[in-house]
C-alpha cells in the first residue's frame, strides 16, 4: 500500500483471517494514465524524475485464505439498478485469441494470493468480442462507468462478500443534469450491438466451416446443390459484416473496413471521459442501426430458417446436422 491506500489501511484487520473485501476509496471519473493502474512488485510507488498520478480506477483489495490452484476467484460489478457492468475472474479466458493488435486484449485477472490483494478496476463496462484472424483497427473496451454507487460482489467456493464503490464526476467537467445517463445509455446500446453483432459473426462462420466439411461428404446432387447455395449465402453475409482480408496493420490501407468496422469506430468517437454526444454521432449511429437492421435480418434468416431447414435435409438423408 501507499499514502493513497490509508482509507484501506483503517478497515486492514490482519489478525481476522478468510475472505474479506475493503471498500475502496471513491474514484473520479476522469481520464489519465497511471503505473498504479496494475500490480508490480518491481514498482515501489515512486519515480526518480516525476510525480506519480494515483490509479485511474476504483482500487480495491480483498484478503483471501489460502485456495488451491484449481478454484476460480470472480467478482461482479452492478450498478444502483443491478445491472451487470463488468465481471473479473482469476481465470484465463480458454477460448481468447491474440489478434496481432487488431482486436480486444485479454481481460484482467484477479490475483488469488493468500492474504491481501490488490485489483483496479478502471471503471470500464464488458470488453466487445473481437473476430479471431480478422484485424479490426479498433478499440473493443468497454465506455466508463458513469458516476454514482456500485455494488461489488466478491465470490470463491461458496462463499460470497460485498462492499459498494463510488464514482465522483470531475468537477472541472461542466455537465447538465441526465448528460451522464444519457451518454451511458447511448454507449450500453451502441456496445450491445457490436457484441450481438460479433457473436452472430462467430457463430455463423464456425457453421460456415462446418458446412464446408460436410459437402465433401455428400454425394446426393440435389442436396450438396442445396448446401452450396446456403454456403454463398452465408458467406456473402460474413463478407458485408466483416474484413477478413486484414490481418494486420497495413492491411486496413489496402481492404476497406466493412460493418462492424465502422460501427466500432463511431463508438471509438463518440467514447469520452467527458459525456458529451454531438448531433454528427446520432446522425451516423442512425444510417448504421438502418443498416443493422437489415443486415440482422439477413443473419436472422440463415440461423432461424435456412440452417434448420438444410438440417432437416441433411437428417433424413442419414447425415449429421450443423452444429449451430
Amino acid at each position: 500500500m501507499d499514502l493513497d491506500d490509508l482509507d484501506a489501511l483503517s478497515q486492514y484487520q490482519p489478525t481476522q483471517k478468510g475472505l474479506k473485501i475493503l471498500e475502496p476509496k471513491p474514484a473520479y471519473a476522469g481520464s489519465w494514465g497511471s503505473p498504479l493502474n496494475r500490480n508490480s512488485e518491481k514498482f515501489k510507488g515512486t519515480a526518480p524524475f516525476e510525480g506519480v498520478n494515483p490509479a485511474n480506477g476504483l482500487v480495491i483489495y480483498y484478503e483471501l485464505p489460502k485456495l488451491k490452484d484449481s478454484t476460480e476467484l470472480s467478482m461482479e460489478i452492478r450498478d444502483q439498478k443491478g445491472v451487470l457492468i463488468r465481471t473479473i475472474s482469476s481465470e484465463k479466458d480458454p477460448d481468447y485469441k491474440p489478434h496481432n493488435g487488431g482486436g480486444p486484449s485479454p481481460e484482467p485477472l484477479l490475483s488469488k494470493e493468500e492474504g491481501l490483494n490488490r485489483f483496479v478496476w478502471d471503471m470500464g463496462h464488458a470488453t466487445m468480442p473481437g473476430i479471431p484472424g480478422a484485424y479490426i483497427e479498433a478499440g473493443f473496451g468497454g465506455h466508463k462507468a458513469i458516476p454514482g454507487t456500485y455494488d461489488i460482489q466478491l465470490k470463491v467456493g461458496g462463499e460470497t462478500v460485498t462492499t459498494k464503490g463510488e464514482i465522483k464526476p470531475v468537477p472541472t467537467y461542466e455537465t447538465s443534469p441526465g448528460q451522464y445517463e444519457e451518454y451511458d445509455a447511448l454507449m450500453s446500446e451502441m456496445e450491445q450491438k457490436v457484441t450481438q453483432m460479433h457473436n452472430m459473426v462467430n457463430t455463423l462462420y464456425d457453421v460456415q466451416k462446418d458446412l464446408k466439411e460436410v459437402l465433401k461428404e455428400i454425394d446426393d446432387s440435389g442436396l450438396k446443390k442445396d448446401g452450396q447455395k446456403l454456403l454463398e449465402k452465408m458467406m456473402a453475409w460474413d463478407e458485408d459484416m466483416i474484413q477478413r482480408k486484414s490481418e494486420a496493420y497495413d492491411d486496413v490501407e489496402n481492404f476497406p473496413n466493412k460493418f462492424t468496422a465502422e460501427y466500432l469506430f463511431l463508438i471509438n468517437q463518440t467514447n469520452s471521459s467527458i459525456p458529451r454526444v454531438n448531433k454528427s454521432n446520432l446522425e451516423r449511429k442512425k444510417e448504421l442501426d438502418q443498416q443493422w437492421t437489415s443486415l440482422k435480418s439477413r443473419a436472422d434468416e440463415l440461423m432461424n430458417n435456412d440452417i434448420p431447414s438444410f438440417n432437416k435435409k441433411l437428417w433424413d438423408s442419414g447425415i449429421g446436422a450443423l452444429r449451430i
